[in-house]
C-alpha cells in the first residue's frame, strides 16, 4: 500500500517547488483570452479556484516542513540521485522552513485579495504570481549556488510581468528601470559564480565553505572577491544603500497586491547575505571585511530610509522608504555575526515583511477613498470610512514605528539585547533609537494628513466637488481591509507566541552556525571519513559516459558512496566502469552480477 506519509518525508523539499510550477503549468493551459475579457471568461473561476487551493495546499506543505525542522533534522534531496558535490541538492533545514512559512502566511491573504478584482487588469497574474512563488522557495531550498542564480532569475522574469500588471506609463517606466538594474545584478552574479567556481572547483555550498580555507593565497583572494561580488548582488536585491535607491519608486508605481507580495522579495536578499556570505564565506579575511562593510551599511540604509520616509509626497513611496529603514536594521542585526543577534534578525525580518505588506494593501484603501488625490500626501476632504482607516493606520502605524506592546518593539528589543558583545554597541543602540523616534515622526506626519487635517466633504449639491465625492466608494474594496486585518491579526498572534517563536529562531541561528553538521549532512564520506569531493579542480580530467568510451579512473571505487543504487545499477553505467568498480574496491556488492559482465570492445 502507498505510504503518503515516506513518500512525504522522502521527497520533502522538492514537493514545495513542484506545487508552485505545476500550478503555473496548468494555469498556462487555460489560455488568457486579454485582460479586457477576462471578467467575462468562464475560465476565470477555475484560474482563481486552482491558484488559491495551490497557495494553501503551499502552505500546509510549508508548515509541515516546519515542524519536521524543528527536530533540528536537516534533510538533503538529492536530485538525479547524485549526491552533492557532483550533483544539485535541495536542502531543508530550519531557517529555509521558517522562510517558506513566511513567504506561503504572506501569499495566501494577498493572493486572496487580488482574485477578486486586481487579477483581471492583466493577463497571466496568477501563473506570474506561482512562477514568483517558484523561484522565492527554489531560492529558500537549493544547496547549490548556480541554482541559487536560476531561481532567482525564475523569480525576477516573474516579478517583471507582474511589477507591469495593469499597464500604465509610469509602470513602464519604472519597470524598464528595474530590469535593467536585475539584468546588471544577474550579470555581476554569473562572474562572481565564475571566480568562485575557477579558484574552488565547486558550486555546492557546503562543498565551497568546506574548501575555501584550503585554497592557496591566490585562489583565496580570487574566492573572496567572488563571494564580495555575490554581496553586493544580493545587496541589489535586498535593496541596501548605495544600490537600493530604486525601491521607493517602483514599488510605488506597482499595483497593490503586487507592491505587497514583492515585500518577501527584499528578503530573499537578505536570506542571501545570511546564507552565503554569513555562512558559506566562513573565512577571516572574507568576514573581516563583510562586517565592517555590511554595518556601515546597515546604519547608513536605516537612518536613510526614515530620512527620506519624511520627505515623501506620496503614501506609497512613503512605505517604500519605510521598508528600506527596516532592511538597514536587518543588516544592523546580521552584521553582528552572533547567534543572538541572527536570532533577532529573523524575528525582526517575519514583522518587517509583514508589516509592509499590510502597509501596502491599506495604500489601496486610502487610494480608492480620496478620488482625485489618491495616496498623495496631501489635504483632502474627509474619507467615508474615516474611522475604519484611521483605526487601521493607527494600528499599523505602532506595529511599524516599534512602540509596544507589538512585535515590532519586541524584535528591537532582542537586537538592542544582542549588542552587548559588539563592538558598535553605542552606534547601534543610538541609530535604532534615533530611527525609532523619527519613524514616529514620519508616521504621525502622514496621519496627520490624512486625517486630522482632512476637510468636511463638499455639501453643496451644485458643485461638481459634491458629486465626485458621493461618486467615492462607501467601503474599502472589496475584500482588502479584510487582508489587512488578516495580516494584522497573525502579527498580533506572532506577538502572543514570541517566546516559542523567539525559542525556534535562536536554535535557527546555532543551525546556520554550525558549519560542521550542515558539511557532514551534505556531503558523503569515504571510508576514511573524508567528504568525497574533487579539488583542485582538473579541466583535463574527462569522466567515463555511456557512450564516452574506456577511460581509466582513479576514483571509480568513490562512485557508490555518490550515486544512489538504482542509478549505479542503471544501463548508463557501463560496464567497464563496473569492473573498475569492483578492481578498486576489492569487492562487487554493487554490480547486480559479476558473471554478467563482457568486456568492451576496444575502440
Amino acid at each position: 500500500m502507498f505510504d503518503f506519509h515516506n513518500f512525504w518525508q522522502a521527497h520533502a523539499p522538492i514537493i514545495s517547488i513542484l506545487i508552485p510550477a505545476f500550478t503555473s503549468f496548468i494555469l498556462i493551459l487555460f489560455g488568457n483570452p486579454g485582460a479586457g475579457s477576462l471578467k467575462q471568461d468562464w475560465r476565470q473561476p477555475w484560474r482563481r479556484g486552482i491558484s488559491l487551493a495551490s497557495v494553501i495546499l503551499g502552505l500546509i506543505t510549508a508548515v509541515s516542513y516546519l515542524i519536521i525542522a524543528s527536530t533540528g533534522q536537516i534533510s538533503v534531496y538529492q536530485l538525479s540521485e547524485w549526491s552533492a558535490p557532483f550533483g544539485i541538492v535541495l536542502v531543508l533545514d530550519r531557517l529555509s522552513a521558517f522562510m517558506l512559512v513566511l513567504t506561503y502566511t504572506l501569499a495566501l491573504p494577498v493572493l486572496w485579495y487580488a482574485s477578486d478584482n486586481w487579477d483581471t487588469r492583466g493577463r497571466y497574474f496568477h501563473t506570474m504570481f506561482h512562477f514568483l512563488l517558484m523561484g522565492v522557495c527554489g531560492a529558500f531550498l537549493t544547496g547549490d549556488l548556480f541554482n541559487l542564480f536560476v531561481f532567482f532569475e525564475i523569480l525576477l522574469m516573474a516579478s517583471y510581468v507582474l511589477l507591469l500588471h495593469s499597464q500604465g506609463r509610469p509602470r513602464f517606466q519604472l519597470g524598464v528601470h528595474y530590469v535593467t538594474i536585475n539584468l546588471l545584478a544577474s550579470a555581476l552574479f554569473l562572474v562572481g559564480l565564475g571566480m568562485i567556481y575557477g579558484s574552488v572547483g565547486s558550486l555546492n555550498m557546503a562543498d565551497v565553505a568546506r574548501l575555501i580555507p584550503t585554497l592557496d593565497a591566490d585562489q583565496h583572494k580570487l574566492a573572496v572577491a567572488g563571494g564580495l561580488l555575490l554581496f553586493v548582488v544580493f545587496g541589489i536585491k535586498a535593496a541596501m544603500l548605495p544600490v537600493g535607491f530604486w525601491l521607493p519608486k517602483t514599488y510605488a508605481v506597482a499595483s497593490t497586491p503586487v507592491a505587497a507580495i514583492f515585500t518577501i522579495m527584499t528578503k530573499v536578499g537578505i536570506y542571501a547575505i545570511l546564507r552565503i556570505n554569513g555562512t558559506v564565506f566562513d573565512d577571516a579575511l572574507a568576514q573581516s571585511i563583510l562586517r565592517n562593510v555590511l554595518m556601515a551599511i546597515g546604519l547608513i540604509t536605516s537612518i536613510y530610509g526614515v530620512i527620506g520616509a519624511l520627505g515623501a509626497d506620496r503614501l506609497r513611496r512613503f512605505v517604500g522608504f519605510m521598508v528600506l529603514s527596516s532592511i538597514g536594521t536587518l543588516l544592523i542585526a546580521i552584521a553582528m555575526f552572533s547567534s543572538q543577534s541572527w536570532a533577532a534578525a529573523l524575528y525582526y525580518l517575519v514583522h518587517s515583511t509583514l508589516v509592509a505588506a499590510a502597509f501596502y494593501l491599506f495604500c489601496g484603501w486610502i487610494t480608492s477613498q480620496r478620488g482625485t488625490f489618491k495616496d498623495h500626501l496631501k489635504v483632502a476632504p474627509k474619507m467615508k470610512q474615516e474611522k475604519a482607516a484611521s483605526f487601521t493606520y493607527f494600528i499599523i502605524a505602532l506595529m511599524m514605528a516599534g512602540l509596544p506592546p507589538f512585535s515590532g518593539f519586541l524584535g528591537k528589543v532582542f537586537i538592542l539585547q544582542a549588542t552587548a558583545e559588539s563592538a558598535y554597541q553605542s552606534w547601534i543602540i543610538a541609530i535604532i533609537l534615533i530611527v525609532s523616534l523619527l519613524s514616529i515622526l514620519a508616521l504621525t506626519r502622514v496621519g496627520f494628513i490624512l486625517f486630522w487635517r482632512a476637510t468636511p466633504p463638499e455639501d453643496d449639491q451644485s458643485k461638481e466637488a459634491y458629486a465626485a465625492y458621493q461618486a467615492l466608494p462607501e467601503v474599502a474594496p472589496n475584500r482588502n481591509d479584510k487582508a489587512i486585518y488578516a495580516l494584522l491579526a497573525v502579527l498580533m498572534a506572532y506577538v502572543v507566541f514570541a517566546s516559542p517563536i523567539q525559542q525556534y529562531t535562536a536554535a535557527t541561528a546555532q543551525q546556520i552556525q554550525d558549519h560542521a553538521l550542515y558539511t557532514a549532512t551534505i556531503l558523503k564520506t569515504d571510508s576514511q571519513g573524508l567528504p568525497i569531493s574533487v579539488q583542485p579542480y582538473d579541466p583535463h580530467y574527462l569522466p567515463e559516459t555511456k557512450y564516452g568510451g574506456e577511460v581509466e579512473d582513479p576514483n571509480a571505487l568513490l562512485i557508490p558512496d555518490i550515486i544512489a543504487t538504482p542509478t549505479l545499477q542503471g544501463e548508463h553505467i557501463s560496464e567497464y566502469k563496473q569492473r573498475q568498480i569492483a578492481e578498486q574496491t576489492l569487492q562487487a556488492p554493487t554490480i547486480p552480477n559479476n558473471t554478467q559482465l563482457k568486456p568492451m570492445e576496444a575502440n
